[in-house]
């Protein structure tokens, strides 16, 4: 089967939604998995789909939010690692403000029981963080999405407007060095910007496949960053990019 002809059968059958793994690939092309892995990093390239562990998903379209249930089982194995790095990077008694999202979540749980004083941007992170004693939690004012729990509004970026921390740990949708990082909604760009300036040191956490898509709205760019937290299989470019723009990379391995 040509490459193009290739192409169009593993879109077909990713289309679903699901993942499909490279051997099912493989069978349904007729082509060797290194063929298919080949095809499918050209593919995850140029934002058609996304990469998992031994397979592949469709990607989202651009400005598409995915349901949080289905982000939050997503690579869950490798977010515990990411979120331990990160964790790693914080020292007892510091100030946080720490973002929405699955990934943030996952911090949550790795800084849970610490003496921090967090200001937790979603009712998820908070709740986790609040379970355990050691952490401060502030939660901002402000509506509250019926999917994520996550705190939203102008009296939340006015919230952290106020703060001045010493770390701010945020996720993003995308994180193309070219595009930069980028948001599906205006106002999660807004209060991401807003974690921004109010933080000495400023950490992305973000599983490879952030890399490879752009959402619609971008808040930063890779050298408003200090810290990138990501997995060793990242994209050695995109690593290149963001230590050129000089942005401490730290590598887990993959789950």
């Amino acid at each position: 089967m040509q490459r193009s002809l290739r192409h169009k059968a593993i879109m077909r059958a990713v289309a679903g939604g699901g993942t499909v793994g490279v051997a099912e690939l493989a069978r349904l092309t007729g082509a060797s998995s290194v063929t298919v892995r080949r095809d499918l990093a050209e593919l995850a390239a140029a934002g058609a789909v996304i990469r998992t562990h031994g397979g592949v998903r469709r990607a989202a379209k651009r400005g598409t939010p995915m349901p949080f249930a289905s982000r939050v089982e997503a690579d869950a194995a490798t977010k515990t690692r990411l979120a331990a790095a990160v964790a790693h990077l914080v020292e007892d008694g510091e100030s946080l403000v720490l973002d929405n999202g699955t990934t943030c979540l996952a911090v949550a749980h790795a800084l849970a029981g610490r003496p921090l004083t967090v200001m937790a941007l979603s009712l998820h992170a908070a709740a986790t963080l609040g379970a355990r004693p050691g952490a401060s939690v502030l939660v901002p004012g402000g509506s509250v999405e019926t999917d994520s729990l996550a705190l939203v509004g102008t009296s939340v970026v006015e919230a952290v407007r106020e703060l001045r921390v010493d770390t701010a740990v945020l996720g993003a949708c995308s994180a193309s060095p070219a595009d930069g990082l980028t948001s599906t909604t205006p106002e999660d760009a807004q209060l991401k910007r807003a974690c921004l300036a109010v933080a000495r040191r400023r950490v992305l956490v973000a599983t490879p496949e952030k890399f490879s898509r752009t959402s619609t709205f971008r808040f930063a760019a890779p050298d408003d960053l200090t810290h990138l937290v990501t997995t060793a299989d990242a994209p050695g470019a995109v690593l290149d990019d963001f230590s050129a723009a000089g942005v401490e990379v730290v590598l887990v391995e993959s789950a």
